[in-house]
């Protein structure tokens, strides 16, 4: 892709988003979601109190209202929003310009590493990496496959037995890759579709990942901006001077977000939660 023809669809891609830009403020009850979860954050609250006095003029007790300054523990639900079409558009367009990006620069794709090596041999043994390209393959065309049924605005009951049949088999070829790229993974690290992928998963963290009080209604989005670069630039910001809160989900909600995009979206509430249960017992 050429300079030109990525600003062309990059002010495509914005002319859309423009259409469909809301306030940074929402309503949750709007926000159809991912997952989410609640973390506690100690935080000053200011609160009101009656304490007797006795009055100096008068030496008469009387009733004060007072206002103190305590430390309590505040819930918030962190939420990590459905994207809608339009922006897994967007998201695909940041894979797609970044890839191309490293290609032309001579970066190999996962795909033609794991054929160089079937071709040559080397660190990787010939039946591995021809079963690691088989399996690229065929996670390709399941995951865009139940993109496009998941889509759908209207599915059947044949629709659902095939996204069921679908992500089952697309968990499988994630852990068959997962097990292989794990013996290799230096080789892998740092191939094309790995900077492509940390490309798309960044975007969907940066605009995808939202905040509220549980006692409240409205929800913020984490990273505010009006633009990629913008909230690109907040991440950064967050990322040194970030409150305790932020220090506190950030590194759940990136996990979280990458664990669901390499998922293919196939993930239920019941996954998050095991996920975490094995990486607070160090298993992950």
């Amino acid at each position: 892709m050429s300079l030109t023809e990525y600003n062309i669809e990059r002010q495509k891609v914005n002319m859309i988003l423009e259409k469909e830009k809301t306030e940074d403020v929402v309503d949750s009850s709007k926000l159809r979601e991912v997952y989410s979860f609640t973390v506690e954050h100690v935080e000053k609250q200011k609160v009101s109190e009656t304490e007797t006095r006795k009055n100096e003029e008068t030496g008469e007790e009387e009733q004060v209202e007072v206002t103190k300054e305590v430390e309590a523990s505040v819930p918030y639900r962190v939420i990590i929003k459905q994207p809608n079409r339009k922006e897994m558009e967007e998201a695909e367009l940041e894979y797609s310009i970044e890839m191309s990006n490293c290609i032309r620069q001579g970066i190999l794709t996962k795909a033609m590493l794991a054929k160089k090596y079937s071709d040559s041999g080397g660190l990787m043994t010939e039946d591995d990496a021809k079963s690691l390209s088989r399996t690229y393959i065929k996670f390709g065309e399941y995951t865009t496959e139940l993109t496009r049924l998941t889509s759908k605005s209207s599915q059947t009951d044949k629709d659902k037995k095939k996204i069921e049949s679908l992500s089952g088999k697309l968990a499988e070829a994630r852990r068959d890759i997962v097990d292989m790229e794990s013996n290799y993974a230096s080789l892998f690290n740092h191939t094309a579709d790995s900077r492509a992928a940390n490309k798309a998963v960044m975007w969907y963290l940066l605009n995808l990942t939202y905040l509220r009080k549980d006692n409240e209604e409205e929800t913020e989005p984490i990273f505010k901006g009006e633009t990629l670069q913008e909230k690109t630039d907040e991440y950064y910001r967050l990322e040194e001077e970030g409150s305790d809160l932020y220090h506190t989900i950030s590194g759940r909600l990136a996990t979280y977000v990458s664990y669901w995009y390499y998922s293919a979206g196939a993930v239920t509430d019941k996954d998050f939660e095991d996920l975490q249960e094995n990486i607070d017992k160090g298993e992950i």
